[in-house]
């Protein structure tokens, strides 16, 4: 889905708006790794178009982004670019990210934007997961940021949010939903609504499949990857997690 979507990736997220409710809490778990940014390495994994790696870049943190599509990579250089800054981004995708960055240590990763459950099952999650304890040095830092399945499981809550964003005589909408497959699994669709000014609406539909983490679940395979001091929060403003009424799922894990 995301190597079709990458063009229009950056409308349909309002950066602005989003790092400055998420880059805050960021920032206040990578200050306890060392009071200067410049001799901590922070790696992004799913970067996408690398907005958080550029965010972290500008608050003097050495970053690196990788992800799996070489759309978004492609951007991520772009956006860097414009933005002054120098960040590797490389095209790699869960568990093969190590690989790409070999000899090569990280005191923090972070796996933002509700990535993770782009695994297709546990086995994908372990690895993911032993792959990023590779790339952290010990005591090293991981940061998971994925939407509360505990509740949307239980609820069977399919739509989000409407997005939008207009430039120049072009508007874009989009509606993300999911549908809950008999496997378990969930497909997860955005509906893209485009026109350029007195021009009819043109419709596409992108989808993937997700694997809906459960907080147990995700708590048991940290542990077979060996992390530990594993806290649980609801969102990026450090509130406590409830699996019945939190928004999302954010963990903090270090490599033990």
């Amino acid at each position: 889905m995301y190597e079709k979507f990458a063009s229009v990736y950056d409308y349909f997220v309002n950066w602005s708006e989003r790092l400055s409710y998420e880059i805050p809490f960021i920032l206040e778990q990578l200050s306890q790794l060392g009071k200067d940014p410049y001799q901590i390495k922070v790696l992004d994994a799913a970067c996408g178009t690398g907005q958080h790696a550029i965010a972290l870049a500008q608050a003097g943190y050495q970053v690196a982004g990788a992800d799996l599509f070489p759309q978004m990579v492609q951007l991520a250089d772009l956006n860097a670019s414009a933005a002054d800054q120098k960040i590797r981004f490389k095209a790699a995708g869960f568990g093969s990210i190590a690989a790409v960055f070999p000899d090569e240590q990280f005191q923090a990763v972070l796996c933002l934007g509700n990535s993770l459950p782009h695994v297709k099952s546990s086995n994908e999650l372990l690895t993911t997961l032993v792959d990023f304890a590779k790339l952290l040095a010990p005591g090293g830092l991981l940061l998971i940021q994925q939407r509360n399945f505990d509740h949307i499981m239980r609820a069977k809550e399919r739509h989000m949010p409407p997005q939008s964003h207009q430039k120049g005589d072009e508007e874009w909408l989009f509606f993300r939903f999911y549908d809950f497959e008999p496997s378990g699994l969930i497909q997860f669709n955005i509906l893209t609504l485009h026109r350029k000014k007195d021009q009819n609406w043109q419709v596409e539909l992108n989808s993937t499949t997700l694997m809906p983490i459960l907080s147990e679940d995700l708590m048991r395979a940290l542990i077979h990857a060996d992390f530990g001091d594993i806290q649980c929060f609801g969102n990026l403003k450090g509130d406590a997690f409830d699996p019945i009424t939190s928004p999302d799922l954010i963990v903090l894990a270090k490599r033990i």
